[in-house]
């Protein structure tokens, strides 16, 4: 296959999909394997003894996740020139554990925290944008070892959310219907298609900006994670375990991530995964194009290789 340029489903961005660079050395970066050495960790149960939890999923007085205030934050509430919120969600009190060793129903209630804070957190109504993300392995950005995810929440739209929602908008008014209601009909039939069931369905994008993205979306039209059913948290519960397990297989760092506009009832709520496989060097940072030498295909066929979600 030759190398194709491939623009994103809704804005002007631009992937070149070049497989032949796939066979050079070093095409894929491998992160250190978990390491279970311990030393004094922040967010083990004894170091969060006494912490105030801003919300909390668990019995008695033992807790599975829960999400306390960022003691290092970018943007905080007191802060008029940075205004905002930052928190961490503690995924387990097991140290030895990450995200996809844990059961379907404990990552439920993980996102039982993700869905109370949002709602806790849009009350303010100087805030604008809540984004929930994870970095796993220090080349994703994570600093601590300890299975953890954040909210990071702000009073400014970032520029490229505002582009988004502006195009988005105008698909609706040109169709009368939603993009990417239309990307999952159309993915639904197609190679780059993982996984689907009821609730949720599981791909690769077209335009791939990461080795191994993949993208996991309710298939009711929602605009944030409140309005999850507890069926739909189960199904992507359930979906990203699944995929989490295949990028361990792989060995690599990666992100999840899914944006939440506040007052943008039209967006189309979305996970994104991505592996961070490849380094961004002169042409990605240069030109701002971005080369995948893992075609979405390729990366499709590879998730569906497992015991798939059985």
């Amino acid at each position: 296959m030759q190398s194709e340029i491939r623009k994103d489903y809704v804005q002007e961005k631009y992937v070149i999909i070049a497989p032949r660079r796939k066979a050079r050395p070093h095409a894929i970066a491998r992160q250190a394997v978990r390491s279970q050495e311990k030393t004094f960790c922040y967010f083990c149960p004894e170091a969060l003894h006494g912490v105030k939890k801003l919300a909390r999923r668990g019995s008695g007085t033992a807790w599975q996740a829960v999400s306390i205030a960022n003691i290092f934050p970018a943007v905080s509430q007191n802060n008029p020139k940075a205004y905002g919120c930052q928190e961490v969600v503690v995924e387990t009190p097991d140290h030895t554990k990450e995200l996809d060793d844990l059961s379907v129903t404990h990552i439920s209630r993980i996102f039982e925290v993700y869905a109370e804070r949002t709602r806790s957190i849009s009350r303010d109504k100087k805030i604008e944008y809540i984004l929930i993300f994870k970095n796993n392995g220090g080349r994703a950005g994570a600093s601590l070892q300890h299975a953890h995810s954040q909210i990071f929440a702000t009073e400014f739209l970032p520029p490229h959310l505002k582009d988004k929602s502006q195009k988005v908008q105008e698909y609706k008014l040109t169709t009368g219907g939603c993009i990417y209601c239309d990307v999952i009909a159309k993915e639904q039939l197609g190679p780059r298609l993982v996984w689907e069931d009821k609730h949720v369905i599981a791909f690769t994008p077209y335009a791939s900006m990461h080795n191994y993205e993949i993208w996991i979306m309710p298939k009711r039209h929602l605009d944030n994670i409140t309005v999850l059913t507890s069926g739909e948290k189960r199904s992507m519960a359930r979906t990203l375990k699944y995929v989490l397990r295949r990028i361990t297989d792989l060995n690599l760092p990666y992100n999840f991530y899914f944006h939440q506009v506040i007052n943008d009832e039209d967006q189309h709520l979305y996970m994104k995964v991505t592996p961070r496989g490849s380094v961004w060097a002169g042409v990605e940072i240069g030109s701002g194009l971005i080369i995948n030498p893992i075609t979405p295909e390729d990366a499709a066929k590879f998730y569906r290789k497992g015991n798939l979600l059985k």
